[in-house]
């Protein structure tokens, strides 16, 4: 039997986060497996710019849960009001982004409901009849296969950059209202307010370019090439652990296991070996580029251009190199 999918987006201020379009893509392979189809779920208040963005999206529907009590994200509210729409509707499977606020209710929801929860997924198939979830464990070291036990609903969330918003697939979707009576939702927190991590600083997880540096920069006082780099590119910098311990850059700028899980459209390493910690945060980038004077480091074994040399003399020559490319493209 084809499955029914729902897959619920995240949005504020009536824009989409880009993980959204991730696990849409998702969403939409997985219908691919036994022609099931896909559903768009949005929760908020206000949400025809969000409904907006997804009418050239081939979906068999999106759903909007619009109620004042749901306007600012809260737990409480927002497992009220899924739990109230998965009981009535019943979906085979519900995507997430795997992002921090999805993190924060839906373990609970899946509680809540008595869905199987399989987190962070980075692929799929079919086995036996049935579907077989891959995810990271270890900190990324082992990936394990799991396959949902029991009947019902299914909830799953999608890793950063395993799924790429490229491969959409584009058509139609009509816009209604999910048609449910919902509970009495209030919010269980009191919103005090909102502040980005870094400050004025870009989160990187939006960044289309990210140019990291390892510990092969030497020193603080040796960063000035790379934020020259970052700025040809128009990209933002990030840092392995070591950076980050040794005080170079601050804890905000850390990618891996235990930093921030990116997927630019370039993703330039100078000077990083490429230990699994930091590959879980950043092998999900669509093109990458590595420079290190160990022509053994395991980073090259994931990029798809290597560079072997010392990057304090690459650095500074990509960057001239950019530069230029740059002036002739504004003189033509």
């Amino acid at each position: 039997m084809a499955k029914k999918i729902w897959v619920v987006l995240q949005q504020r201020d009536g824009k989409l986060h880009r993980m959204s379009w991730e696990a849409v893509v998702a969403g939409q392979q997985l219908a691919a497996l036994d022609g099931g189809e896909v559903t768009a779920v949005i929760l908020g208040s206000g949400l025809e710019a969000s409904a907006e963005e997804l009418a050239s999206t081939a979906l068999a529907g999106v759903h909007l849960v619009d109620n004042e009590a749901l306007a600012t994200y809260a737990p409480g509210p927002f497992i009220g009001a899924l739990a109230a729409a998965i009981e009535a509707e019943k979906p085979d499977l519900v995507i997430f982004p795997h992002t921090y606020q999805s993190v924060d209710f839906v373990p609970r929801l899946a509680q809540t409901v008595g869905a199987a929860l399989v987190p962070e997924i980075t692929g799929f198939e079919s086995a036996d009849g049935s579907l077989v979830f891959r995810r990271p464990i270890m900190a990324g070291k082992l990936e394990a296969q799991v396959r949902a036990k029991g009947e019902g609903t299914v909830v799953i969330s999608v890793q950063s950059g395993a799924f790429s918003p490229d491969e959409l697939q584009s058509g139609s979707a009509a816009v209604l209202p999910l048609a449910i009576d919902l509970p009495e939702l209030s919010a269980d927190r009191e919103i005090l307010g909102v502040e980005e991590v870094g400050g004025e600083q870009v989160d990187l997880s939006q960044s289309e370019v990210v140019v990291a540096v390892g510990r092969g920069i030497g020193g603080a006082d040796n960063m000035g090439i790379i934020e020259e780099l970052a700025g040809a590119l128009g990209g933002e910098i990030g840092a392995s652990r070591p950076v980050i311990d040794s005080g170079w850059l601050p804890r905000d700028r850390q990618i891996g296991s235990s930093g921030q899980t990116v997927a630019p459209k370039l993703y330039l390493a100078a000077g990083i070996s490429g230990a699994i910690q930091h590959l879980v945060g950043m092998k999900g980038s669509k093109v990458i580029v590595a420079i290190n004077k160990d022509a053994s480091a395991p980073i090259f074994g994931i990029a798809q251009y290597g560079i072997v040399g010392d990057l304090h003399e690459i650095v500074p020559a990509l960057t001239e190199a950019i530069r230029e490319a740059n002036t002739e493209e504004k003189e033509d």
